[in-house]
């Protein structure tokens, strides 16, 4: 069991009751999300645990998150992972968080990718109207304050038609499918991913580009 406490504001009944919902949030419009606690609901799901929130106004938040023992022996493999792939595209990337968008663009600049990298939608357009050469690929946030994901394709779309698209979210797939932000069997990505991932997943999006 990992417990976390602070000494905030605190939440009152009906809050807490939405708190692990996607995109709610007591925040102002462009401030937040809502899926940082969506997120860890998931993944702490997934792992087969539980969490846990006990919140009084005015005094303060904790929360329990309980995961399973796990028993045995941690097997280590011989193999040699196989060499990423390389890529001479351009990349055009959308990310609000300065640290993931720093993540991103060291990733593919190493796998040979040219990558125009910007913080929201507004700039990105700015960026598609006045760069002279092909990009032949976007990878957006999906939640942005300002313009969304998808909002930004739509208008790239009109503008460059041959681009291909990715787009990467802290929230799973079929989540941002059952709130209608994206189409079912559109490129997506979910964060937190690795090196490899990335990597392997621009490679089959790219590759799927006609010649």
């Amino acid at each position: 069991m990992v417990a976390l406490s602070d000494t905030g504001e605190g939440m009152d009944a009906e809050t807490q009751k939405q708190i692990f919902e996607p995109f709610f949030t007591t925040k102002e419009v462009g401030k937040g999300t809502g899926l940082g606690l969506s997120m860890a609901y998931g993944v702490v799901k997934q792992s087969g645990g539980f969490i846990w929130v006990y919140s009084e106004v005015g005094k303060g938040t904790t929360f329990k998150i309980y995961l399973p023992m796990v028993e045995g022996q941690v097997e280590h493999s011989a193999d040699i992972a196989p060499e990423l792939p390389k890529g001479m595209q351009t990349v055009l990337l959308v990310e609000d968080e300065e640290a993931v968008r720093e993540l991103v663009r060291d990733i593919l600049e190493l796998q040979g990718y040219t990558v125009l990298g910007e913080h929201e939608g507004s700039e990105a357009l700015q960026l598609c109207e006045q760069y002279d050469g092909p990009i032949h690929l976007i990878i957006t946030d999906v939640v942005m304050p300002g313009m969304t994901g998808r909002e930004l394709v739509e208008h790239v779309s009109s503008m460059r038609p041959e681009t291909s698209v990715l787009y990467m979210s802290g929230y799973t797939d079929d989540a941002i499918v059952r709130h209608g932000v994206l189409e079912p069997g559109t490129n997506f990505l979910q964060k937190p991913f690795t090196p490899d991932a990335l990597a392997r997943k621009v490679h089959a999006v790219l590759s799927a580009l006609p010649p």
